[in-house]
């Protein structure tokens, strides 16, 4: 199934589970930091907002969610630090 990362405003039963196979697929810190750029690219909202409601509609493992938020947030603050010195 390929997984459309223009969602919008309507996420569907079907958009749901494309993209939370996607999330399962991409397991390396370059593959998740490289779909995380390209989706928030063509989306109105971020990748994370996406990941937190579905941690909290239950429809992702807290450790799925949690390798991805943790991987979104070091490259953030990586960021953020580099730009600082």
């Amino acid at each position: 199934m390929t997984l459309s990362l223009n969602i919008g405003n309507l996420f569907n039963d079907s958009s749901t589970h494309a993209l939370v196979d996607e999330l399962r697929k991409r397991t390396s810190e370059e593959d998740i930091l490289d779909f995380e750029e390209k989706f928030n690219s063509r989306n109105e909202k971020n990748l994370h907002i996406y990941i937190c409601r579905f941690l909290k509609n239950r429809s992702i493992s807290r450790g799925l969610a949690s390798r991805w938020l943790m991987t979104i947030i070091e490259s953030k603050e990586s960021k953020i630090d580099a730009l600082q010195n």
